[in-house]
């Protein structure tokens, strides 16, 4: 019987204990629906899925021609140097900013794709910084110090002074939540993943006191933004053995790092990948857990290394057969908020 499995929270494995993928994963041509001899059979749902999913893709005219960013708006240029504190006021989007910010809105700015070039309207370094502000921190909860290896002891060598009304306690300190602070800007330019592979679009760079890369946050503006069209997918379930993706982690070349969904108590995940020359479609394979297990969705990350580099290929998703966006992870993982 195929399992429900309730999507609570979603955990992420820290990569040291979750099993890697090979540097060959199973792949099939571009005419071949089954896989090919020698491959493991127990897969041949995946290729019979992800070989409909990639006829099943269709991209509009603005995927084709126009700029549908497939990564978020805000990036990193450059390795930040994060602590804990500034890691999670990057992911809050805790700003405040010691300079002012232009509302002038700039001439149009010219998009560069692998393929040619967009020209584009632009928003002010103030809309800019709008989007990427959500919001102040609160004050983190007083985190109790550590009381020394030895307590003290009374002045001319008496007795140690016992923890109590009277003598030594441990010291709380009162260490709030601060937020990044924006001390200078300027318009540049970010590389990121397009429909049309990796294109250099025009972005506000901000300086922040705390991190050693600056924040872009890209500058086009929303009326010159495509969307992401939903993929089709076979009207049928997945199948139980074939799990789904949850995100792309990164891209490197033909190297492509993704995160995939499934129970906590499955094992055995092999990623599966069916490469075309216009399409790639991710999925993952387990062998599910037979006893008694929590009702919990972890995501696992895998990785697959293609024949050849992504470029402006799509990537798609064996699930739902939508385009998979670019999310890079930063630093460790862990459940973004109870119930865990």
């Amino acid at each position: 019987m195929r399992r429900s499995i309730a999507l609570l929270c979603l955990p992420l494995l820290a990569a040291a204990g979750c099993a890697r993928a090979g540097s060959d994963p199973t792949r099939v041509g571009p005419s071949v629906a089954p896989p090919p001899s020698g491959v493991d059979h127990r897969w041949e749902a995946f290729y019979q899925r992800a070989g409909e999913v990639a006829d099943a893709w269709r991209p509009s005219e603005a995927w084709r021609g126009g700029y549908v960013p497939m990564q978020d708006a805000t990036v990193l240029i450059g390795d930040p140097g994060f602590t804990d504190e500034t890691k999670v006021a990057f992911g809050s989007g805790w700003y405040r900013a010691r300079i002012e910010l232009p509302r002038a809105t700039p001439a149009d700015g010219t998009i560069r794709f692998p393929d040619g070039t967009l020209r584009v309207p632009l928003v002010s370094a103030a809309e800019a910084y709008a989007q990427i502000h959500q919001g102040n921190p609160q004050p983190c909860d007083e985190r109790l110090v550590e009381p020394p290896a030895a307590p003290p002891r009374k002045p001319g060598g008496g007795p140690t002074i016992e923890p109590g009304p009277d003598g030594w306690v441990g010291d709380r300190v009162n260490t709030p939540c601060a937020p990044l602070t924006v001390t200078g800007m300027k318009l540049g330019r970010a590389s990121v993943r397009t429909s049309r592979g990796v294109a250099s679009v025009p972005a506000w760079l901000f300086t922040v006191a705390e991190l050693r890369a600056p924040v872009a946050r890209l500058a086009v503006a929303s009326r010159a933004v495509g969307a992401v069209p939903e993929g089709v997918a076979p009207t049928r379930q997945v199948p139980d053995e074939v799990v789904t993706v949850a995100g792309l982690d990164a891209v490197d070349g033909a190297r492509l790092d993704y995160r995939v969904g499934l129970g906590a108590c499955d094992t055995g995940l092999t990623p599966l990948v069916l490469e075309r020359d216009d399409v790639v479609v991710l999925g993952g394979g387990v062998i599910r857990s037979t006893g008694p297990c929590t009702m919990q969705l972890v995501l696992k990350p895998t990785s697959v290394t293609l024949r050849a580099p992504l470029g402006d290929r799509v990537v798609l998703d064996v699930g739902g057969g939508g385009p998979v966006r670019l999310e890079p992870r930063q630093g460790p993982t862990g459940c973004p908020a109870p119930p865990c």
